[in-house]
């Protein structure tokens, strides 16, 4: 489950943006779908993200939120010693929809195809 408890308590101010990006580059990979938005590589490293507030919106119980998020990826070879597979890692980029639950903080984020 994402709680995401600043965002909420930063609803309605300057501070938001800030408050909502900052919890979400924050979060583990594991919890948002960067795997499933992967294009040029194979696997998600979990160097930091870079995120973007593309568009907010609100409705009585939920703010709604689409984000653009940077982040990295590698090509993952075999493992063997004689494994051509550079290590590099490449640049990956995804858009998500996440819905805030304005009572609970609650959060739900969805690959956007």
């Amino acid at each position: 489950m994402i709680l995401l408890t600043n965002t909420l308590n930063a609803w309605g101010t300057s501070g938001f943006e800030s408050a909502l990006k900052g919890e979400i580059e924050q979060l583990d990979t594991g919890l948002l779908p960067l795997q499933q938005g992967l294009s040029t590589s194979s696997h998600v490293t979990d160097s930091p993200r870079k995120v973007i507030i593309l568009r907010v919106s609100d409705d009585e119980g939920f703010m709604r939120v689409r984000a653009g998020i940077f982040y990295s990826g590698i090509i993952a070879g075999c493992s063997c010693a004689d494994d051509p597979t550079p290590v590099d890692e490449l640049n990956e980029y995804c858009e998500v929809r996440i819905e805030i639950n304005k009572q609970t903080a609650e959060a739900r984020v969805t690959l956007v195809e």
